[in-house]
């Protein structure tokens, strides 16, 4: 009877901070769902944190490419950010010099502008996209293994 009476001393103070279940909460910390090889090579997991909510107007999505991964050329109709969560990652415009991407770094992309990001050949990368959820993804052209595979070379001419 003592230990019931603990028990319910204990466990009673705890009920009083649980979480309420009327809240709609996802994780920062879901690897998410491993993407479909259409338009990249090698391996990217995408967790939808924020999608499709029209009072917002915005889309968050947390992407984390494995080590010599890399998404095609692309553009966005409206303006995209990308901040780098852990890792380094490679970026490029169309018409630029491809750069390296560290942890902490803040990218914005102006809408309309054809580009492409990814993991570098030997780091992984996390990192949050922020854009407009209106129009899809277009994608513009195959980025090749073999381009990719310059890179290291095209950053050490700089």
């Amino acid at each position: 009877m003592r230990n019931s009476i603990l028990t319910l001393m204990f466990l009673t103070p705890l009920c009083l901070f649980a979480q309420s279940s009327g809240y709609n909460i996802s994780s920062y910390h879901t690897e998410g769902t491993k993407a479909p090889n259409t338009h990249y090579i090698g391996e990217a997991w995408l967790n939808p944190i924020i999608h499709d909510d029209a009072e917002l107007g915005y889309n968050i999505t947390k992407a984390t490419f494995k080590a010599n991964s890399t998404l095609d050329w692309h553009k966005h109709s409206s303006v995209q950010v990308l901040i780098i969560v852990d890792g380094q990652a490679y970026y490029q415009e169309r018409g630029k010099k491809p750069v390296i991407l560290k942890q902490g770094d803040i990218i914005r992309c102006e809408k309309d502008t054809e580009h492409w990001h990814s993991s570098t050949i030997e780091n992984d990368v996390t990192y949050l996209a922020f854009y407009s959820g209106e129009q899809p993804t277009i994608w513009t052209e195959k980025l090749t293994q073999e381009y990719y595979d310059k890179v290291p070379e095209m950053l050490e001419n700089q």
